[in-house]
Parts: structure tokens; sequence; C-alpha cells
């Protein structure tokens, strides 16, 4: 994979318009890329010895309820479905974190894909973010719905993203979209969040 110093990322233009928006919205809101984090699928079944090894692998458990999500310092487990998880970790580690999972599932059937290219990550924070995300999202975004730790696969402005509502204090959205949709979202965004300036 290519270094991401030498890479440009999906929404690298689009920079300046989500700092002027954020700028622009007194506080109410904070849009921002969060460029080449780490993303691995990971399939494997829930109740095997592979599951606890990657779990202790990764200094975390995979989380089994639904739409949750666990972490531990910079590393995220992301609960897709009954046996698939996307583990979330800091730029430039996914080569690491796919043979830690690899390497931890041992001869258990799993299957273990670096998705780190297929999306990019959009940070959507502040006291506005889900006023702002409603507008395009179906999920009742409600704290008591879908608070601090909680994830979904879902539709924001008719683009498929994983939404993640972050569990530290104040740290707002991460929205995982499809680097070939990433300019439409941003730009969907952007034009949201004119209410609020």
């Amino acid at each position: 994979m290519a270094d991401t110093a030498t890479r440009r990322s999906p929404l690298a233009h689009v920079a300046g318009r989500f700092a002027a928006a954020t700028r622009a919205s007194g506080g109410a809101l904070r849009l921002a890329e969060l460029p080449f984090l780490a993303q691995v699928n990971v399939r494997l079944d829930p109740k095997g010895p592979g599951a606890d090894a990657v779990g202790l692998a990764l200094g975390l458990q995979l989380p089994l309820e639904p739409d949750s999500v666990v972490h531990a310092g910079d590393r995220y487990a992301l609960w897709l479905g009954p046996d698939e998880w996307l583990v979330v970790g800091p730029p430039g580690t996914s080569a690491d974190l796919e043979k830690e999972i690899r390497e931890a599932a041992g001869d258990e059937p799993a299957a273990v894909t670096d998705v780190s290219a297929h999306r990019t990550t959009l940070l959507v924070a502040g006291p506005r973010a889900r006023d702002l995300l409603a507008h395009g999202c179906a999920l009742d975004l409600h704290p008591r719905a879908f608070g601090p730790g909680r994830c979904a696969q879902t539709t924001l402005a008719r683009a498929q993203v994983v939404l993640v509502a972050r569990d530290e204090l104040r740290s707002g959205f991460w929205v995982l979209v499809r680097s070939s949709f990433a300019e439409y979202l941003a730009d969907w965004l952007l034009d949201a969040a004119s209410e609020y300036v």
C-alpha cells in the first residue's frame, strides 16, 4: 500500500470549505475529513475461539451487540452483522491490523480484508451535528436511540455510509463513506450546514 504521505485523500480539495463552514457556524458544527484511517473487515464465527483470540490480540473484545462499537485506545471494532466487524485504527496501520487479526484467528475459518482504500471518514461534530445529519438520514438520531458507542449501516443523503456515534465527550460522529461518493456527500453536508451560519 502506498505511503499516506504520497497519497491524496478523496476530499483534500474540500478541506478549506470544511474549515470555512466550521468557522461560519460559530461553534455549532465542525466538519472535517479524517483521511486514511485503517479499516479492516473481519468475518468469523462470533462464538468460536477465533473471535476471542482476535479480541485479545487487538486489545478489545469484538462487540456482539448489534450496532455497537467497542474501542480501546485508538482502535475501534464496529459491529456490522452477526459475524462481521469493521476494525478501525490510525492511518498507516492497516497492514499491521490485518496481520494481527489473521495470526490471531489461526486455523479458524475467517475472512480478513483490508478495505481502507474503499472509504474515507468524515467527522461531523458540534452541538448541531445530530440536527445536520437528521436532514438526510432516516435513523432516529436522538441520543436515547443512537447514543455514544452506536453504529449503523445506513444512508445519508442517499449515499451508503457507516455512521458511528463516537463515545468521547463532544467528539460527534464519524461518517464512513465510499471514496467515490465522498465529494457528493461533502457537498451535501456543506449545503445542509449553511442553515447554521
